[in-house]
């Protein structure tokens, strides 16, 4: 999974004083948990923008002043309630050997003839809760979309992978097409195809026996 590295500089007091003014200054308070204690640290605001402001997921690397470089995830993140600014993050520190949990994002590739037949593609899905080790993390998770007809739905159970779990139930539905009104029905489209198929057939072959009844009358 791709990292984006902050840059911070930890945090000596944490009280309301020293936490406006911060935000006042355009940085973040930020807090790491995971490790031994929790760790405070700042961070400017403008640092977070490909981490927060993007759909896709990333681990982050946090540079500390003196020094230190530590991997973590984006655990929880508060906005202002009117000018969304960010007012505080929570990370979670990284462990090679343990397992963390992440929301990754579904990639979809392919096109459904259920859409081209008119029916309506429902992204139920849009993340996937799942639990890897860190370097296992995927960036996201493709599902192909080439087979998928009217009625038809992609559960989570056909997404298992050695790498990762996935934290929902093997039901869950996380792409599906529906009919709609103008839709038409993909084995009706096959049944409508080969009958005009053969009519095309039939047609040829009665032209070819009207052919030499006519030459028999000249």
């Amino acid at each position: 999974m791709k990292s984006i590295t902050i840059k911070g500089s930890q945090r000596e007091s944490v009280g309301k004083v020293s936490t406006k003014a911060l935000r006042n200054a355009g940085k973040v308070p930020c807090v790491l948990y995971g490790g031994d204690k929790p760790l405070h640290f700042s961070a400017d605001e403008l640092s977070f923008r490909h981490l927060v402001y993007t759909p896709n997921a990333h681990t982050v690397v946090i540079e500390l002043e003196d020094g230190q470089k530590l991997k973590a995830v984006l655990q929880d993140i508060q906005f202002h309630p009117v000018t969304d600014k960010i007012l505080h993050i929570d990370f979670y520190q990284l462990f090679n050997d343990k397992p963390v949990t992440m929301n990754i994002p579904i990639r979809l590739e392919g096109n459904s003839p259920g859409v081209r037949n008119g029916g309506r593609l429902l992204f139920r899905k849009r993340k996937l809760a799942i639990k890897a080790l860190p370097d296992l993390l995927p960036d996201f998770i493709t599902i192909d979309i080439s087979k998928l007809r009217i009625g038809g739905t992609i559960p989570v159970e056909t997404l298992l992978n050695d790498d990762y779990t996935i934290l929902h139930p093997d039901s869950t539905a996380v792409v599906q097409v529906k009919a709609s009104r103008t839709s038409v029905d993909d084995e009706e489209e096959e049944e409508e195809t080969e009958e005009g198929a053969e009519g095309t057939e039939a047609g040829a072959e009665g032209a070819d026996a009207a052919a030499p009844a006519a030459e028999a009358t000249e």
